[in-house]
């Protein structure tokens, strides 16, 4: 199955690059490289991720690399990578 990721979600691939680059630059490209290869699992085993509870919504789901939580959404025909944010941040309330 194809993988999509949302502008959401590279533009926090794109903070956490940077926000680790400020002290370096190498192991700031080895994270955001691990990050955005799990999208090779997710597109072979889209159930492997646990539900996210958050939603409560069985077609969101997420997969952990390193400290951060990779959120991402089921769709019929693709998946789609909604977030990447740190495993210690609190996704917002929705109203």
């Amino acid at each position: 199955m194809k993988v999509h990721w949302t502008d959401t979600a590279r533009d926090h691939l794109r903070a956490i690059h940077a926000y680790i680059a400020k002290n370096s630059p190498p192991y700031a490209l080895r994270v955001v490289d691990r990050l955005t290869r799990r999208s090779q699992q997710i597109a072979q085993f889209p159930l492997s991720g646990r539900e996210v509870a958050e939603f409560g919504v069985p077609q969101i789901r997420q997969i952990v690399e390193g400290s951060f939580r990779i959120i991402y959404y089921i769709k019929a025909d693709q998946i789609d990578v909604l977030a990447v944010i740190h495993g210690a941040q609190q996704i917002p309330p929705r109203e």
